[in-house]
């Protein structure tokens, strides 16, 4: 009978079903789905308006939500996933949109200054910022979106660089909104008071505006040849993200504090060459070949936008206005210090070699 009494004990009291554990498909569904809805409104704006960046747009409806209401917790998981995965997945894409010899013909003057342009751009940004008193880990940032290309440019190298901070990022990529908005009225008026020509004017757009969005609507305001020119200009500093990527990744990896532990408990160096990098340029390759349709161009084009925007609207949930507060002024100065260097750079490199 003890025997009996025994085994009876070790059975679960009731005899129920057992809650099953939340699959990662139902973890992430909240986040994902709220990113997704966030890029297809935002998506939706662009094609109302097609001189307004669906980035944007995305990056604007995440601080507004995450300031005026407060997300559910459940959200978290799938937005983590969204500002990191799928953002990757976005850069990748955007390489179909780079054709080698699209750059090839600017000629080797213009690719020069875009060298130019965001050697400077990232080269003022590390001098001035540390001259600010700005983390290391801020002035990457900040240098790379002003001279590469905006809010994927900093989403991208964030994933590379060490002692990064929350605040760093969402300000970063606020000054690059915010900066990057500011130049679509103010390139094409310092184009008309200088009296550039469409075609000077289309190099210096591409060569100095932030977001390729933000380009296309500057150049569509100066008009005529300017647009395709600035759009292939600019295309050119996107390319650059791929080698800057690889330069903070080693950067990374040389210093002694980029040793990171895992969850395990195991110590690992970041990839010196990050896998989306790789895809992006595998995308630029293949875009050069010519070897896809231009109507799947034209559908992995939205896809790219699509990716991107919820990515940016995941970003965009990070930035709380409360944090923004505490970062002073410097940071400001920083990024009005780098666009005026890029401008310059741009300015001073299109005219002498055009």
């Amino acid at each position: 009978m003890d025997g009996v009494t025994s085994v009876r004990r070790d059975r679960p009291a009731t005899s129920g079903p057992t809650p099953r554990a939340t699959t990662p498909t139902r973890r992430l569904a909240p986040g994902l789905a709220l990113a997704t809805a966030a890029a297809l409104v935002a998506y939706g704006v662009n094609l109302l308006l097609p001189t307004v960046s669906a980035l944007l747009v995305a990056i604007l409806i995440g601080v507004a939500l995450t300031n005026l209401v407060r997300l559910p917790e459940a959200t978290a998981p799938g937005l983590a996933i969204a500002s990191k995965r799928v953002l990757r997945v976005g850069i990748v894409l955007l390489g179909l949109q780079v054709s080698l010899l699209d750059i090839a013909g600017l000629g080797a003057g213009i690719v020069g200054v875009v060298l130019a342009v965001v050697v400077g751009g990232l080269v003022v940004a590390e001098v001035v910022g540390r001259r600010l008193g700005i983390v290391p880990a801020q002035r990457s940032l900040i240098g790379a979106g002003f001279s590469i290309c905006g809010a994927a440019a900093v989403a991208g190298v964030e994933g590379v660089i060490d002692d990064k901070r929350e605040e760093d990022v969402v300000t970063a990529l606020a000054l690059v909104v915010l900066f990057g908005t500011l130049m679509i009225p103010l390139v094409p008026l310092l184009v008309t008071l200088l009296g550039l020509d469409q075609q000077t004017a289309g190099l210096w757009a591409g060569g100095s505006i932030h977001e390729v969005a933000q380009v296309v609507a500057a150049a569509g305001i100066i008009g005529g040849p300017a647009l395709k020119t600035a759009v292939v200009v600019k295309l050119a500093r996107v390319l650059m993200l791929a080698p800057v990527a690889v330069w903070f990744g080693w950067q990374t990896r040389r210093r002694a504090g980029a040793v990171t532990a895992d969850a395990d408990g195991e110590r690992h160096l970041p990839p010196l060459v990050p896998l989306f990098v790789v895809g992006f340029l595998v995308a630029v390759v293949v875009r050069t070949t010519g070897v896809v349709p231009a109507e799947v161009l034209d559908v992995l084009k939205v896809a790219q936008t699509l990716l991107l925007a919820a990515a940016m609207f995941a970003l965009g949930c990070g930035v709380r206005f409360a944090t923004l507060k505490t970062v002073g002024g410097r940071p400001f100065v920083l990024a009005t210090a780098t666009t005026v260097a890029v401008a310059l750079i741009a300015l001073g490199g299109v005219l002498l070699v055009s």
